[in-house]
């Protein structure tokens, strides 16, 4: 269960006060790998919105996922769920998908407000506290559970960060395996980089731009590694066997 924040004004105040020394997408406690001896990888997909290009929604994807059975762990953003609240309700009702928490305002978790990709990250401990809490509680209502994990706007954090939202009780779902770069990459470039992944990998990619390569590059690598002998699982499948960033 989400460990309310609005209990913890003392300690958001105490951590707030800290300076961050990291900053980025692989900084202390951010999970990017899991344990395992057998040959699994995790899918995770973004759904970002915010704009009418970023709220799109490739439905070939999913329905590729869908009729193979493949199960993937879908960071959704706030501004995603307005615009496509009957999509959102079909996916978080399919118990091949597991819904992240992707931000309230899809901002990188920031305490002192620094940005990545000119979008400014939040500014304070009370508003990374901010940022994971109206998008978990809105996932919530909606689906009547608590998204276990987050991943920030942009994937990036600092340290301190991370260890609010630990202490709200939320994993930071992070990466080893960027597979399109934001959904910029061509078909066979996705391909290539989700076919280098390793067993014990978590892959991110997007399921908001059906218009770019994504779709493509992941059917055909998804498909060549179950070919291999690989199989698919959501955060939560490995849940005791995730690796944070040390």
């Amino acid at each position: 269960m989400f460990k309310s924040l609005l209990l913890s004004t003392l300690l958001l105040s105490s951590l707030g006060a800290q300076e961050p020394v990291q900053w980025g997408e692989n900084v202390t406690g951010v999970v990017t790998r899991f344990q395992t001896g057998t040959k699994e990888i995790a899918l995770t997909l973004d759904a970002c919105g915010g704009s009418p290009r970023s709220s799109q929604y490739d439905a070939e994807l999913i329905d590729f996922l869908i009729q193979n059975r493949i199960p993937a762990t879908l960071f959704i953003n706030a501004r995603w769920i307005d615009t496509n609240p009957e999509i959102f309700a079909r996916l978080a009702a399919n118990p091949l998908f597991e819904i992240g928490n992707h931000g309230t305002e899809h901002r990188p978790l920031s305490i002192n407000g620094k940005s990545v990709y000119n979008i400014a990250g939040t500014a304070s401990a009370e508003e990374v506290a901010k940022e994971i809490e109206e998008n978990g509680k809105k996932i919530e209502k909606l689906t009547g559970k608590r998204p276990a994990f987050f991943r920030s706007g942009t994937a990036y954090y600092d340290e301190i960060a991370v260890d609010i939202a630990h202490k709200a009780g939320v994993e930071i779902g992070g990466f080893a395996i960027i597979a399109d770069a934001g959904a910029t990459l061509p078909s066979d470039e996705v391909s290539y980089r989700i076919k280098n992944a390793r067993s014990g990998d978590i892959i991110i990619a997007h399921m908001n731009h059906p218009e770019s390569g994504t779709r493509e590059g992941i059917i055909d690598a998804l498909t060549a590694l179950r070919k291999e002998g690989f199989s698919f699982v959501r955060l939560s499948d490995v849940q005791q066997r995730l690796k944070r960033v040390e």
